[in-house]
């Protein structure tokens, strides 16, 4: 589930201003998808603690396991540059600048997660370092 695909769903048909719509409305698919027996993948900036405890209760509540991601670019000038040549792939979704990056409010990780740092990979490289990572013992019991 790609949070930023539904809330500029929610922005085109119901015109107006999404802030924590998107995840509240994200959560009860997750849910509903969960109850079924589907896997599920949240797409989602994720930054303040209250979204990170929602997405948890999520899957506790429909008694699934549940894996923490983190995925930064510890390369500052990297990051930038990755923020201002990126295009968007959502119709009518405007991109944070790097000014709204950096201002983001983001709250440190207290819980444990499966941190992939991108800063000089490539995308196939990331995603290979998160399946090792997610394939390891110690993430099967979260």
């Amino acid at each position: 589930m790609r949070i930023d695909t539904i809330e500029q769903g929610m922005r085109d048909l119901c015109g107006f201003k999404v802030e924590g719509e998107g995840y509240r409305l994200s959560y009860r698919i997750a849910a509903d998808n969960l109850m079924l027996g589907n896997s599920v993948v949240a797409d989602s900036c994720n930054p303040i603690k209250l979204t990170r405890r929602e997405w948890q209760e999520v899957a506790l509540s429909n008694s699934s396991f549940y894996t923490n991601i983190e995925v930064i670019c510890s390369d500052t000038e990297e990051h930038k540059k990755r923020i201002k040549e990126r295009e968007c792939d959502i119709p009518g979704m405007d991109l944070p600048s790097w000014k709204e990056v950096e201002e983001r409010e983001y709250d440190s990780w207290d819980e444990g997660r499966i941190l992939i740092d991108t800063a000089h990979k490539n995308a196939n490289e990331s995603f290979n370092e998160l399946l090792a990572k997610l394939n390891m013992p110690h993430n099967k019991a979260n």
